[in-house]
């Protein structure tokens, strides 16, 4: 597509057609209200550091069914993505986000 004003050439935006069916998840993902033991304690886990954010991610429901490894997932997650390095937080939330809009991922 081409701007008149602009007379670079741009790549068509990618935008997931409004009709797609939507596909059935093939984790099965453990809500807050139905999380009990480990699970509970994880998500608590995940919840405590993330700077009072209440809501569980879907991202990290997914991993609900093995708290132990949520755990493990959590604190990559907070050493990787929160931490400082060549990029700010927010650049690679930008990216991050981006990267989920193309996969048409719902988190």
């Amino acid at each position: 597509m081409t701007d008149p004003k602009n007379p670079i050439k741009t790549a068509d935006p990618v935008i997931p057609p409004a009709d797609e069916p939507s596909t059935p998840p093939k984790i099965r993902i453990i809500q807050d209200g139905e999380a009990t033991g480990d699970t509970a304690a994880a998500y608590d886990y995940w919840r405590s550091g993330s700077g009072g954010r209440h809501q569980v991610p879907g991202i990290i429901k997914c991993f609900g069914a093995r708290p132990d490894f949520l755990r493990q997932v959590v604190d990559f997650s907070n050493t990787i993505h929160f931490s400082e390095g060549h990029l700010q937080r927010r650049h690679k939330e930008m990216i991050a986000s981006y990267v989920s809009y193309l996969n048409r991922c719902p988190y």
